[in-house]
């Protein structure tokens, strides 16, 4: 370490410090944010359930009274309703993704829906739409001659249903004949 000539190490650490200090008072402080304005920032963002919308703003800090305040306010103007948005996330990954019901059923639950509201999601035929995202995930992960044990069992862990996973890895194997 350089030593100023004439200039100990530990005045110029309390010059530091004091230097920090100053600067830090001169910062304007940024207004805290009231927790309908924070939840009304994370609804911009992303889409939230209320579960999960409070558990944020619990999170940080906010009193349980405001955090009511707050969700009641969101619910009046229509910014906040879990039955669409659960609807909307649903319909999403159904359509879009490799997922099986199962899985898009607990990341739904992850998300702050209530169980019975993503059931209520569900189509009534979900064999066909299993079958074709477990063909997907196989294609991305298995070639046609792989070991069918493997995939059966990769599929299950991964929430398929049982016929319809069998029926993929019958279709998929058949390619390879």
């Amino acid at each position: 370490m350089m030593r100023y000539k004439n200039y100990p190490m530990s005045h110029r650490a309390d010059d530091e410090e004091e230097s920090r200090s100053t600067r830090q008072a001169r910062k304007p402080r940024k207004p805290q944010k009231t927790a309908l304005m924070y939840a009304v920032d994370l609804l911009a963002r992303q889409e939230q359930s209320e579960a999960k919308l409070r558990e944020k703003l619990a999170r940080k800090g906010y009193e349980e009274g405001e955090i009511d305040a707050a969700i009641a306010r969101l619910v009046e103007k229509h910014y906040l309703n879990d039955a669409d948005a659960c609807r909307r996330q649903f319909a999403f990954l159904y359509n879009e993704s490799r997922s099986s019901v199962r899985q898009i059923c607990l990341k739904l639950q992850q998300r702050g829906f209530d169980r019975e509201l993503i059931h209520s999601c569900i189509p009534d035929d979900t064999y066909e739409r299993e079958k074709a995202a477990a063909l997907r995930a196989l294609s991305l992960k298995y070639k046609p001659s792989a070991d069918r044990q493997k995939m059966l069992a990769s599929l299950y862990r991964n929430g398929y249903d049982s016929s319809a996973l069998r029926a993929a890895v019958d279709a998929y194997t058949a390619e390879n004949e």
